[in-house]
């Protein structure tokens, strides 16, 4: 199909049609592959000197690999109407990546749109013992080197690993709803996330990150790491994660790093206005991270957490140990604050705390009530 002009004001639509004489050659029939049209799409509108939008109508449609690349000559949108959906099998993948956009300014997807990673089968297969089939799970949106850009009104559904509203089973082995690694300035906002592991997961090298407004559940909440596992991890910083709500997951705000291993930073982290609701472990530092019991459990975590604060948390805790902090115990956690925390345990027994290795200011106090842990002044440790 011939560009639209005048649709709107300096920009044309790139159609991928479903019938069998669209210029692009997409068909919703399950059978053909979106793979060439997309990519063919994409290209047009990259090489465009005006702003453009490539469209995928309500329709269904299979996918099995696209790697969208820039830069473009213009900023270029993306309004996923339709389901696009993943193989099933997981073999059809020979690397972890599904839907790639890779150096790309100004650019934005929204639409509604559903990218479906069918990752039933890959659950089955994914566990402890199998790290070579988990290699290969492909990520269901993947952003490397993306700058300026907003997604909007877009759900990941049952990716095979990885994610970026999203959905997946709670038995789905991880699928860590957003991860982000390597970033600076992104906004993460009004988001509703179900899988199963971290509904949003901070990695090495973000800086300035604002997360707010999420709803997380189930899921293991909203995490800083892990970090320390690699060599020369870039440090984490300033990242603020305010007006949530955490239902039914295992963790809550959560920071982890491994025992042993790398070095690294992480300073000014801020958990605020945050509702628990059935929540395992509700706050928790945990520098003794570590899966499948593949570490150093008996040597120290040589990440430093400085300037970190949870302040207004409240709501229920699944288990009585409603805020734990395990830090380590050659560099002990500095300045860490909790302000204005009110988390009643759901059972019989009351709330309790656990705190390690961190040197505590003369003045702190916590304040336990038979149903709750309530911190209304501050909590702080601060290194001598």
């Amino acid at each position: 199909m011939a560009p639209h002009l005048n649709i709107v004001p300096s920009m044309f639509v790139l159609l991928l049609l479903f019938i069998s004489a669209s210029k692009f050659g997409a068909k919703a029939d399950g059978k053909t592959d979106l793979s060439k049209p997309f990519l063919d799409a994409w290209k047009e509108a990259c090489a465009s000197v005006t702003p453009s939008t490539v469209v995928i109508p309500k329709r269904t449609y299979l996918l099995s690999k696209v790697n969208l690349e820039g830069p473009c000559k213009a900023p270029i949108e993306i309004n996923v109407q339709g389901t696009i959906q993943a193989p099933a099998d997981p073999s059809a993948f020979k690397d972890p990546n599904w839907v790639r956009f890779y150096s790309v300014e100004n650019f934005k997807m929204f639409g509604g749109g559903i990218f479906d990673g069918q990752g039933s089968i890959a659950y089955e297969k994914n566990t402890c013992e199998n790290r070579e089939f988990r290699s290969k799970l492909p990520v269901n949106i993947r952003f490397d080197f993306v700058t300026n850009s907003l997604i909007q009104d877009i759900t990941s559904k049952d990716s095979k690993l990885f994610h970026i509203n999203i959905e997946a089973p709670d038995e789905s082995p991880n699928t860590d709803g957003i991860h982000m690694g390597m970033s600076e300035g992104v906004n993460i906002i009004a988001s509703d996330i179900k899988t199963g592991d971290d509904c949003i997961s901070i990695g090495d090298g973000t800086k300035n990150m604002v997360i707010k407004e999420i709803t997380c559940g189930p899921g293991h909440g909203i995490s800083i790491g892990s970090l320390g596992k690699f060599q020369n991890e870039e440090p984490v910083e300033g990242i603020k994660i305010s007006n949530c709500t955490i239902t039914n997951t295992s963790n809550g705000a959560r920071i982890k790093t491994w025992p042993g291993e790398h070095g690294g930073a992480v300073s000014e982290i801020h958990f605020e206005d945050i509702t628990m609701n059935n929540v395992s472990s509700p706050i928790l530092i945990d520098q003794q991270y570590c899966t499948w019991n593949k570490c150093k459990k008996n040597e120290e975590s040589k990440v430093k957490l400085i300037n970190i604060s949870f302040k207004n948390i409240r709501g229920t805790s699944a288990l009585p140990e409603a805020i734990k902090f395990i830090c380590s115990g050659s560099s002990p956690c500095q300045n860490v604050e909790l302000a204005d925390i009110d988390i009643k345990h759901n059972g019989a027994e009351p709330a309790t705390s656990q705190c390690l290795n961190f040197l505590a200011h003369k003045e702190t106090s916590i304040f336990a009530t038979p149903t709750s842990i309530e911190s209304f002044h501050s909590f702080h440790s601060f290194m001598d």
